[in-house]
């Protein structure tokens, strides 16, 4: 029985001084992932990636060749071995899935490091403070950029513009007032005021306009639809509040 033929690869990637490119490295991982034996050719100078470039007639490195036949990019490749192709501008509700994902495990692991059990009334009251620190904190990473996206339909933002770079801040700070059960008085109310006008912004822009925004609960720049997650974190912050106002042992701190 004939063996089958080595299957064997050739790859033109920048390995400079100051600079080893990423997607080099990781076409050349998924090569060998795949059982390739590679030609591994590093482009160690910028005229000697120019002159590749040139030669090729392609713009960018890294770039495989299969038998011959160029293959091309990074991206190329995955689809060239039938694997998925990340498309930077398709909606996605992952960040906001990690974001609940992770402030969840957070709750129920102090939880468990304050009670011995990770399931208490207290843990969802921390998923829900968490999950606003969190996002507050996407946010304030770029204040200029969240508040842009938000007036396209936060009904406050829209009358009164400074509203969307204040929002960040009073989420964060009502946020960590939550999570340390700490002036009921103050953040119940600021969380109540958020989450109410933001949970009538999303269902008129979504419901009853029929729009099809992003949404940017994560920070300005996501590519996450404005759609039932969005409207869940307002609702969340609304029933946090009530909860927190009502609850006995919670107003008096």
């Amino acid at each position: 029985m004939t063996a089958p033929a080595e299957k064997r690869a050739t790859l033109y990637r920048m390995v400079m001084p100051g600079h080893t490119c990423p997607y080099g490295l990781k076409a050349l991982h998924l090569l060998r992932s795949r059982g390739f034996a590679v030609d591994d050719r590093w482009l160690t100078t910028r005229e000697e990636t120019d002159a590749f470039k040139a030669e090729h007639g392609v713009k960018t490195t890294p770039q495989t060749f299969i038998d011959g036949k160029r293959i091309g990019g990074h991206d190329d490749l995955r689809a060239f071995l039938g694997l998925s192709v990340r498309d930077p501008k398709a909606l996605t509700y992952r960040p906001v899935i990690a974001v609940f994902a992770m402030t969840a495990l957070m709750a129920l692991a102090a939880s468990y490091a304050a009670y011995g059990t990770p399931l208490t009334i207290r843990a969802g009251e921390w998923f829900i403070a968490f999950s606003m620190c969190v996002l507050a904190m996407l946010k304030l990473q770029d204040v200029e950029r969240f508040s842009t996206m938000f007036l396209n339909y936060d009904l406050l933002a829209k009358r009164w513009v400074p509203y969307g770079k204040i929002y960040p801040f009073a989420e964060a700070g009502a946020g960590v007032l939550m999570a340390a059960g700490a002036l009921t008085w103050l953040s119940a109310p600021v969380a109540l005021f958020i989450g109410g006008i933001g949970a009538v912004s999303v269902f008129k822009a979504v419901y009853i306009d029929k729009r099809e925004l992003k949404c940017a609960c994560v920070g300005g720049d996501s590519n996450v639809p404005l759609g039932f997650l969005s409207l869940t974190e307002n609702v969340m912050m609304v029933a946090m509040a009530i909860w927190m106002l009502a609850a006995p042992g919670h107003g008096a701190m």
